[in-house]
């Protein structure tokens, strides 16, 4: 038997891959669900996902769990708390990714900025076909420091940095399911 990072099994997902589960995400997903159920400001989201979070790691039997037998998890655990409604809304959708813009750097070489937003657009392009509905981009700073061969941060780099924010902006609108973005 291998033992996965931190007792908890991948997620298998509709097309048959497999995720890491991040309870920040059930949260989000719980936080969207509860809206859209009339809850607006619901205080238990973090708590329900630390349940299933807790249940998943202490007593699922398998190393994976697929996004149908996570969802009668989440369904069950909101039964408990006396919100059932809030499950009739849940969309669990493909857990967030989070990846680092530094390596688009390196990868896009003497091209520099052309080729980086060339990379950087592949790179929207493919976590976006797999139906992420949150995306977190670590990195910014370092990467616009980097293009523009800077050591303390310019009036130059903040140019660049707002194009970088705006270029994942477009390419985020225009995917097919909402997006949710952090950038730091």
């Amino acid at each position: 038997m291998i033992a996965l990072a931190d007792g908890m099994p991948l997620v298998e997902l509709e097309n048959g891959s497999t995720v890491a589960f991040e309870r920040h995400w059930l949260a989000r997903v719980l936080v969207r669900a509860a809206a859209k159920a009339g809850y607006p400001k619901w205080w238990l989201a973090e708590h329900v996902s630390e349940s299933v979070t807790g249940y998943l790691a202490l007593q699922w039997p398998e190393n994976v769990v697929t996004l149908e037998e996570l969802r009668e998890a989440i369904h069950a655990a909101l039964e408990t708390v006396g919100y059932a409604e809030v499950g009739a809304h849940l969309e669990l959708g493909v857990p967030g990714v989070r990846f680092s813009l530094v390596p688009l750097v390196f990868a896009a070489g003497t091209g520099y900025e052309l080729a980086f937003f060339e990379h950087l657009g592949r790179r929207l392009q493919e976590i976006l076909e797999r139906g992420v509905t949150f995306l977190e981009i670590e990195g910014l700073t370092p990467c616009v420091k980097a293009l523009r061969s800077r050591k303390i941060w310019s009036r130059e780099c903040e140019v660049l940095r707002e194009e970088i924010v705006g270029f994942v902006r477009a390419y985020t609108l225009g995917a097919d399911a909402e997006v949710q973005v952090r950038m730091r």
